[in-house]
């Protein structure tokens, strides 16, 4: 059985990453349903209100980085 090793090679700068429409809608999503949540459920995320509503009003095409 073979392995094929995929290495990337330094060749310039790197693209960024496309994201499809379904990503942006589930992004959209997710930060609507993270600012409908109430405080205990933001506590049990570990996030004060205050971050959760600074991630909610984010644009759609804000993406976090990884």
């Amino acid at each position: 059985m073979a392995y094929l090793s995929h290495t990337r090679q330094n060749c310039g700068p790197v693209r960024a990453r496309r994201h499809s429409l379904l990503d942006i809608l589930a992004l959209y999503r997710q930060r609507r349903a993270l600012a409908r949540l109430d405080t205990e459920a933001l506590d049990d995320l570990g996030i004060t209100r205050e971050e959760a509503d600074a991630e909610a009003r984010r644009p759609f095409w804000d993406f976090p980085t990884k």
